[in-house]
């Protein structure tokens, strides 16, 4: 049998999109120079670095963590406290402490308040450490009494959370077109994992849900379906079909592809890098973890990252990455590679541990 190689190049189901966000204007707490008093050196950490640094801090603080984030001007970690012990802790574990008004739980507060009297279609929430506030935000399509309604629900929140309009429409990154049989869709690959030692790989579940069988663009079959979750979640996993190579790469679309070694968590503030194979590869920034969006007819999905990365159909299911690490699988937002836009990545961990799989 002649072997077909399969790549995020060849797919037409390929790669995904992130972003990144730089804090600007931050007034950091600091501690007292005065005379006995130990001073602490800020670490210079890399994005990842960074991201387990917060989580080691997470444990550490318990309540008195309001969230963090990494500032990439300065390459050191953010974290938000309230209270001056907290802060120390921050300080003696290389981290920027910053007293803030509200907790993380005071947050989830406010989310839950969201979840429980604004469901409305055309609208997402995540929580932004830079602020220090839930950030609600409505597409287009959210006017009139759903208006009404959603903006006396954030302003009965206080300052725990702020609302925003998008010029452009929350929806699905998933296009009619070729190079999918079984569904008439057309989406893109994320990451090629293993599961008992098999070859599989990891795409959007709104892509999944309906197609059962995959092809490539020259309308090979490469896969079929396995396991499938939307709405809630949005991940999908197909295995590989026999003689087909599946290389642990991202497609950059210059005649390189970028190695994939491992999955990691996103840390709001890093940049990241989207490829997909309708806007082929974009930039962006992290900019809120755990967020939840409404794409209306019952579809919300929680645990989301959010990006200033672009994205447009087609590529869904694509991949967000930081150098050899993945992030996200692409699963839809606003806007366009043309005028610009917010896109929401699931993240990758989090699938890989539902299935099963790892990354390979």
């Amino acid at each position: 049998m002649q072997h077909r190689k399969v790549s995020t190049k060849r797919v037409t189901i390929a790669g995904g999109a992130v972003v990144a966000l730089v804090a600007a204007g931050v007034t950091f707490q600091t501690a007292n120079a005065s005379e006995g008093q130990p001073q602490f050196e800020v670490k210079s950490l890399t994005a990842p670095a960074a991201g387990n640094l917060a989580s080691t801090l997470d444990k550490k603080l318990g309540g008195d963590t309001g969230g963090s984030y990494y500032d990439a001007e300065s390459k050191a970690l953010v974290v938000n406290v309230l209270t001056e012990q907290a802060a120390q802790t921050v300080r003696e574990s290389g981290g920027k402490a910053r007293i803030v008004a509200n907790s993380l739980a005071d947050l989830k507060n406010a989310r839950q308040t969201l979840t429980d009297k604004a469901t409305i279609p055309g609208t997402a929430w995540s929580v932004d450490p830079v602020t220090n506030k839930v950030v609600v935000t409505a597409d287009r399509t959210v006017k009139g009494a759903a208006w009404t309604k959603l903006s006396g629900v954030v302003d009965g929140l206080g300052d725990r959370a702020e609302l925003k309009k998008t010029a452009g429409e929350f929806k699905r990154f998933a296009a009619g077109g070729d190079a999918i049989t079984g569904g008439g869709g057309r989406c893109s690959l994320g990451f090629n994992v293993v599961k008992g030692g098999e070859p599989y790989f990891l795409t959007a579940g709104h892509c999944t849900e309906s197609i059962v069988s995959w092809s490539d663009a020259q309308g090979g079959t490469i896969g079929t379906t396995e396991e499938s979750a939307f709405p809630g979640t949005d991940y999908g996993l197909v295995k590989y079909a026999s003689g087909v190579d599946h290389p642990s790469e991202v497609n950059l679309y210059d005649g390189t592809t970028q190695e994939i070694a491992q999955a990691g968590e996103a840390t709001v503030g890093q940049q990241v890098t989207r490829s997909g194979s309708t806007t082929q590869v974009h930039d962006g920034e992290v900019t809120g973890l755990d967020a939840t969006v409404n794409y209306g007819g019952g579809d919300v999905v929680d645990g989301l990252i959010q990006t200033t990365v672009c994205a447009e159909p087609g590529d869904s299911g694509g991949s967000l990455f930081d150098g050899d690490t993945a992030l996200g699988l692409t699963s839809g937002g606003s806007g366009d590679c043309s005028s610009g836009g917010e896109t929401f990545f699931q993240p990758v961990p989090a699938a890989l541990d539902a299935v099963g799989a790892e990354i390979g």
